[in-house]
């Protein structure tokens, strides 16, 4: 089978491209790059080029440019081109060379697609690019997923080479008499890739020359294979997770009725940022006591009587001053609305959680609405004396994460006059004599 037929079955298999479309060619100037500008541009594909000179190698970086622009030129396809200072972009955002280079060239990539109004940026990673991430994911202990190699569609990108091995793209540009560039990079084994490349692969290919070929069917067996487990994740989550205010949570019991509780537990704890190894050691951790706490770089997780309780990293909030009667909107985005009422016979005490009205005449602004802090004392309505606020929290089963969004609020001489969304103080009730009345309600987002 020809080389463009062999690539036409590839893209309609997995519905690839639109000939109506047009298609961002990343052109490095490589051998695989210009056979997929040449395989795409012959098959009659409105495609147009786009070129990254990072200024890494130095003349050897100019010389790429060059070739592209002259190919172009040659083959009237319209080329972008864009210099990077790629070393100073690392430093800034403190990246290996490799990691900014890629931000690089896909941001870049993503801007121009939408800039001309393309449908997609199409790469020429082949073949033996997937078995090679297959071994470097194996190797690094990356998880199932890592197994299925390089997927052909990720969101704007396509990979419409997969199909090709590097040697049926040599064997392909030779029958053409296109000539490429080769990046000396690649030739050198100082990364994990190019090691498996120039020293790993070919030993393997000596015990077994159809090597290649069984990972990238070995990927494909497992791609299937993960599409099907994901459909059933997807439902057994949909069992063990439920949201509760604030984040989610983990039921214990029934994720551990599960076939597999360990592997349904990364499952849901890799959306939320944690690791493997975490996922680990909060597997071994489910029947330690309520309180254990893991944190991600974006989550914390609690366990909590049964439950695993995610919820965001938030910041610290604020204390924030109310000066007068009126409606403030609270940097949580919640608003808290206070007003002044009457007491006559018309005045109906609200009985909502949300909602406390209190005697204005014992209370005197500003007021300051803050988090619950270690030590805080108030007189629970009803009672006498007074009791602290983290044991009155304890003593309605709250979690930790529900205690530490606790806000109170407390008058000019820092007295707690309302355990907010809970209890208003004893000391600030409205009785026979109550004249006026405060009234405030906190309002969610």
């Amino acid at each position: 089978m020809r080389i463009e037929e062999t690539v036409t079955s590839y893209i309609a298999r997995h519905n690839l491209l639109n000939r109506a479309g047009r298609h961002i060619i990343a052109l490095s100037g490589g051998a695989d790059s210009v056979a997929l500008l040449l395989i795409l541009s012959g098959l009659g594909y409105n495609v147009e080029a786009a070129h990254c000179n990072f200024h890494l190698r130095g003349e050897e970086s100019d010389r790429d440019e060059d070739f592209v622009k002259s190919l172009c030129q040659s083959r009237a396809v319209p080329l972008h081109l864009v210099h990077f200072d790629t070393v100073g972009y690392a430093s800034l955002h403190k990246v290996c060379i490799e990691m900014a280079a890629r931000q690089l060239r896909y941001n870049y990539f993503e801007q121009l697609r939408r800039d001309i109004g393309a449908a997609d940026i199409c790469v020429a990673h082949h073949r033996d690019d997937s078995v090679e991430t297959v071994l470097m994911n194996l190797v690094r202990g990356t998880g199932l997923r890592g197994l299925t190699g390089i997927r052909p569609v990720n969101g704007h990108i396509k990979r419409p080479l997969l199909c090709l091995s590097r040697q049926d793209i040599e064997r392909y540009l030779a029958s053409v008499g296109q000539a490429y560039v080769t990046d000396s990079t690649n030739l050198v084994d100082d990364v994990v890739r190019n090691k498996l490349r120039l020293n790993i692969i070919p030993l393997l290919k000596e015990i077994n020359p159809a090597f290649s070929e069984n990972v990238s069917r070995t990927a494909a067996h497992v791609t299937d294979a993960v599409t099907m487990l994901d459909a059933a994740t997807v439902e057994a989550i949909k069992k063990v997770v439920k949201d509760y205010d604030g984040g989610v949570a983990v039921d214990i019991d029934k994720l551990q009725s599960e076939p597999s509780p360990a592997y349904l537990l990364y499952e849901i704890l890799r959306q939320y940022g944690f690791s493997p190894a975490q996922t680990e050691q909060i597997h071994a951790s489910l029947d330690a006591p309520s309180g254990r706490l893991f944190a991600s770089s974006s989550h914390e997780l609690l366990i909590d009587r049964g439950r695993l309780l995610i919820e965001r990293n938030l910041p610290a909030i604020q204390p924030q001053k109310i000066i007068e009667d009126g409606t403030y909107v609270l940097k949580s985005g919640a608003r808290l609305k206070v007003g002044m009422r009457a007491i006559d016979d018309s005045f109906v005490l609200s009985r909502l959680s949300d909602t406390v009205c209190l005697d204005a005449d014992k209370i005197v602004f500003p007021l300051t609405l803050r988090s619950a802090a270690e030590g805080d004392r108030f007189v629970p309505f009803g009672m006498k004396g007074t009791k602290l606020v983290s044991d009155y929290l304890t003593d309605r089963k709250y979690s930790i994460f529900r205690k530490r969004r606790q806000l109170v609020l407390t008058d000019v001489s820092g007295r707690i006059v309302w355990l907010v969304g809970e209890r208003p103080d004893n000391r600030f009730r409205i009785t026979e004599g109550s004249r006026r009345a405060l009234v405030m309600t906190i309002m969610k987002e």
